[in-house]
């Protein structure tokens, strides 16, 4: 059920939109809303708490659409107002790799003019801060018409749109897209790209790759389940919270504070919850709503100081004797023990949970939608704390999930594949 805040009851009549420009000085860019300096300190958040994105005092937040079938644009414009938080405006554009045919005039023509009466009802809107013209449009297409009808609609934007930018998100960065965007899309005001574990070298290929404008990291965080090492039976193998919390820290320093000149912000992804391999990977919360350590990194990260109640930390998890990466091999119908070693900072008491799902056999790409399996049950026995005995299911593949729930409703978490003959 969505809350209404007070600014849900404002009329659009009675806004005036922000003012948003790219201001450059030899060869460095500084993002202005209203006049005044605005570095993105943002998350991509669809469906995640708002709310809290405030309190971390994060102040932008990027969607990937205008209408994702839970709440309406103008809902989330207007709660996004209430908190003070600005918003890439994300506007789904066809992809290639669902269909979309960019030599097919009339169905360009018609998405064309489907977006522009989607800009038209947000453009006044004062919570806005960008628009976003489709993500990762670059992942497995062929017809660079794309880029075409990208820059048709970024035209089209700023016709309708004066006070606003446009942007497009790349799945990573490749010297053939920079330059076809630099021939194609000469009316975008600011790159995004879409990287991971490979974000250190972001500012370096900028330079190699010949981007001379500003640009955003529109999506980064944990290490991509395309880049972790793998179990002999192809799992891909999932950082525990607290390495994943320590490479957030570690590319968001090498990867975006170290370009002032030309990188204007980014939004860490994702501020939420979702099934993508597994329901942790990318969240930064769990799926029943606690904080991991990678949302204290993004409060130390946007306001120099950590915050005053910290996550809890994983020290080690094994099951049978074994961790994640040592290809851990069960046998059907036998129990075998899992332990997990947890620091909680000030000694706060900590509550487990423990879950086993089947490996996940709905696999996507690009961040399509990807249904979760469903729990085993029957499997997990006589649980004492941070350890339990598991009763091998079937054979087939399957993850060990650990939960630690501290007292301020933190978490930590992690999980290790494991195959059952």
């Amino acid at each position: 059920m969505v809350t209404k805040t007070k600014a849900t009851d404002t009329k659009l009549s009675t806004m005036k939109p922000a003012k948003v420009e790219i201001e450059e000085t030899e060869g460095a860019f500084q993002l202005l809303v209203n006049k005044e300096p605005f570095f993105i300190r943002g998350a991509g958040l669809e469906f995640g708490d708002i709310k809290a994105l405030a309190n971390h005092k994060g102040n932008s937040f990027r969607t990937w659409r205008i209408e994702n079938g839970i709440r309406s644009a103008l809902e989330i414009l207007d709660e996004a107002h209430h908190y003070g938080l600005m918003v890439c405006m994300g506007i789904e554009v066809g992809r290639e790799r669902h269909g979309f045919d960019y030599d097919d005039a009339k169905q360009v023509q018609a998405q064309l003019e489907a977006i522009r009466n989607e800009v038209v009802q947000l453009k006044d809107h004062p919570a806005l801060l960008m628009w976003g013209i489709g993500n990762e449009l670059n992942l497995r297409y062929t017809n660079p018409k794309v880029w075409d009808a990208v820059n048709e609609i970024s035209e089209m934007i700023h016709e309708v749109d004066p006070n606003h930018l446009t942007t497009t998100s790349l799945s990573g960065i490749f010297k053939k897209e920079v330059r076809s965007i630099k021939e194609r899309c000469p009316d975008l005001d600011v790159l995004s790209f879409q990287l991971y574990g490979s974000l250190p070298i972001l500012p370096k290929m900028i330079r190699k790759f010949g981007w001379e404008g500003p640009y955003i990291v529109s999506e980064w965080g944990a290490t991509g389940h395309w880049e972790v090492p793998k179990t002999s039976w192809g799992a891909p193998i999932e950082e525990n919270s607290t390495v994943k919390a320590a490479n957030y820290l570690k590319r968001y320093k090498a990867g975006i504070e170290s370009d002032p000149a030309q990188c204007i912000g980014s939004y860490v992804f994702l501020w939420g919850n979702k099934q993508e391999r597994t329901p942790t990977w990318y969240g930064v919360f769990l799926e029943s709503g606690q904080e991991t350590e990678a949302v204290d990194v993004m409060h130390y990260i946007w306001n120099e100081t950590w915050p005053d109640s910290r996550a809890p930390t994983v020290d080690s998890f094994i099951l049978n004797g074994k961790t994640a990466y040592d290809d851990v091999t069960l046998q059907a119908n036998k129990e075998y023990h899992a332990i997990a070693e947890i620091s909680s900072p000030r000694d706060k008491s900590l509550i487990f949970k423990w879950e086993v799902l089947p490996e996940s056999t709905d696999l996507k790409d690009g961040g399509d939608y990807e249904e979760k399996p469903m729990a085993v049950q029957g499997v997990l026995k006589k649980q004492n704390g941070n350890s339990i005995l598991l009763n091998a299911p079937e054979a087939g593949e399957y993850r060990l999930f650990m939960y630690a729930i501290d007292s301020d409703n933190k978490a930590a978490t992690a999980n290790i594949p494991f195959m059952v003959k």
